[in-house]
């Protein structure tokens, strides 16, 4: 006679708890992960192939702006120069690092580097930046070349703003550090080389001369995303209506990408691509149809732009994904008095009110993280160039890395001290000398 065997009955939470524990013995281990569930792994694919695409499309696609930069700006000549069948003396490396373009040293050949350091490389020669635009080892620029090998054209890239390098190898030569703005180029002066600004000139409707003034008149780390759309080149003050170059960095959890906030990332992705690198696409915002606000956007029906050929469009969702893959910078170590930042913090979050709108771990408002002029203490000149009228709230991680040229969209705060002091002024917190210091430590420490 058989007796009937009771049958074990295992708490479901001894099970998971177990599974965990075995989960972490391989990973301690070092074995291999277990398995993925189906989807998880169609998941974890995309995002490395959204990741790798987005990088390849940041660094070094131009969304066929090159019939711009070259067809109609014939920028690739001046760049060339006469020697190379272009015009004028062309650029030499030393001019080019000189008005602000970076060199990746990891695109940059062995043999090459070997030669700079020996100084047998010329860096005055123009034939030397060919050759270097030939390895794409200079940032967010590309040559083309027709079958014979004589340059054709040239087009520009996210990464020519929004990406600089370490100066590992030397000042302006190093390792790309993609999403930091580049504070040193001059935008202007490069574009300012062109033979051929009369395109821009009947968009303005101005003459090349007062385009080449302008252009002059932005500076290193400067650019006026507004100017194809209001024609308002200066401030009423009489100072340039450019603002300074933004990072592409810590942009994850943002909903406004700018500081006007015109949209989300992929929208000014959308807009760059189309109406400022000047490449083929579609693109929609009827804002930009009002002739008071957008007379030059108006008039040009850069509100619906619809090409035959869009290279833009299927682009925008993997350079999206790259962009907020690019986390803000950590700040160097022995860079700020950790003492004096854990002041600074108890401040921030309290007696300062800074967090009121600069919400930890943002750093921003999430939602609609927009004020107009008089509610942060300055004009709404720039705020009044964008549809909303409002400024949004800066996110402050990594605010360290970008320093030069000063801080706010036009650079009028030279320092975090002077930020820090006009937000005293401005709301009347009594901040004390000691108090300032203390704060601007955090900030640097972000």
């Amino acid at each position: 006679m058989k007796l009937a065997t009771a049958a074990v009955v295992v708490p479901l939470a001894t099970i998971i708890t177990a599974a965990v524990l075995t989960n972490r013995l391989h990973a301690e281990r070092g074995d291999a992960r277990p398995p993925r569930a189906p989807f998880d792994r169609v998941i974890g694919e995309h995002a490395e192939e959204l990741f790798r695409n987005g990088a390849t499309i940041f660094r070094y696609d131009t969304f066929g702006d090159e019939a711009f930069w070259g067809g109609t700006l014939k920028l690739h000549q001046a760049i060339a120069g006469a020697r190379f069948g272009g015009v004028g003396p062309g650029v030499s490396p030393a001019t080019a690092l000189a008005v602000g373009l970076k060199v990746d040293v990891d695109n940059v050949p062995a043999a090459v580097l070997d030669g700079i350091r020996a100084g047998t490389v010329d860096l005055n020669d123009p034939a030397n930046t060919i050759a270097l635009l030939d390895a794409k080892a200079v940032v967010g620029v590309s040559l083309l070349r027709d079958a014979a090998g004589r340059v054709q054209s040239m087009g520009v890239q996210c990464s020519l703003c929004h990406s600089t390098v370490d100066d590992s190898f030397a000042p302006g030569i190093g390792h790309r550090l993609d999403g930091w703005t580049n504070r040193d180029l001059n935008v202007g002066a490069i574009v300012g080389l062109s033979p051929d600004l009369s395109a821009v000139a009947g968009l303005l409707q101005v003459d090349q001369a007062t385009v080449r003034t302008v252009l002059n008149s932005w500076g290193p780390g400067r650019f006026d995303a507004a100017l194809f759309l209001d024609g308002k080149a200066f401030r009423p003050d009489g100072k340039t209506a450019a603002t300074l170059i933004p990072p592409a960095f810590g942009l994850a959890g943002m909903n406004q990408h700018t500081f006007t906030g015109w949209g989300s990332v992929p929208y000014w992705n959308a807009f760059v691509a189309n109406l400022e690198m000047h490449g083929s696409g579609t693109f929609f915002d009827p804002r930009l149809s009002d002739p008071v606000q957008f007379p030059v956007a108006a008039r040009a029906g850069f509100g619906d732009v619809r090409p035959a050929d869009d290279r833009v469009t299927s682009k925008l969702a993997a350079l999206q994904f790259y962009q907020l893959s690019i986390p803000s910078p950590a700040p160097p170590q022995g860079s700020f008095d950790p003492a004096a930042a854990a002041r600074g913090e108890r401040l921030f979050n309290g007696a300062a009110r800074c967090s009121t709108c600069h919400v930890p771990p943002l750093f921003s408002e999430p939602g609609w993280a927009m004020h107009t002029g008089a509610e942060i203490g300055i004009d709404d000149f720039q705020a009044n160039r964008a549809p909303d009228r409002r400024y949004r709230t800066t996110p402050l991680k990594g605010a360290w890395s970008h320093q030069k040229g000063g801080f706010y969209h036009d650079g009028r705060f030279g320092t975090l001290a002077d930020v820090v002091r006009h937000y005293d002024e401005t709301f009347g917190l009594h901040l004390t000398p000691s108090h300032v210091s203390d704060l601007v430590e955090y900030l640097k420490s972000l």
